[in-house]
């Protein structure tokens, strides 16, 4: 349901009133009594669209699309590159040669 502003031509008094679309404009003004009351017009709220088609990122520029797509591919390649050193035979073998590798402490 929308707000509506009104204002009183009589008395000055002006007002916002939350009505149903279909409910008749208001005449008689709160503050004096006068029928010299006008809806006025105005900006309104900003809309607020939800659902697939209206969010702010369907709209990004391409730089930021081009981004994201590298950005997952680098996500994927970790991914499958991280999941190997993962299983026993790699494990036992990288650790050897870790061990092999480091400087002895003297």
């Amino acid at each position: 349901m929308p707000t509506y502003d009104y204002r009183c031509n009589a008395c000055g008094h002006t007002f916002e009133e939350f009505q149903m679309m279909s409910d008749r404009v208001m005449r008689k003004c709160p503050e004096c009594g006068k029928l010299k009351l006008e809806r006025l017009i105005g900006s309104g709220a900003g809309f607020v669209f939800k659902g697939s088609g209206y969010y702010v990122t369907d709209y990004r520029s391409k730089s930021y699309d081009d981004a994201k797509k590298a950005d997952t591919a680098e996500k994927k390649s970790s991914e499958s590159g991280g999941s190997s050193p993962k299983s026993d035979s790699s494990s036992k073998s990288g650790s050897s040669s870790k061990k092999k590798s480091k400087p002895s402490g003297d």
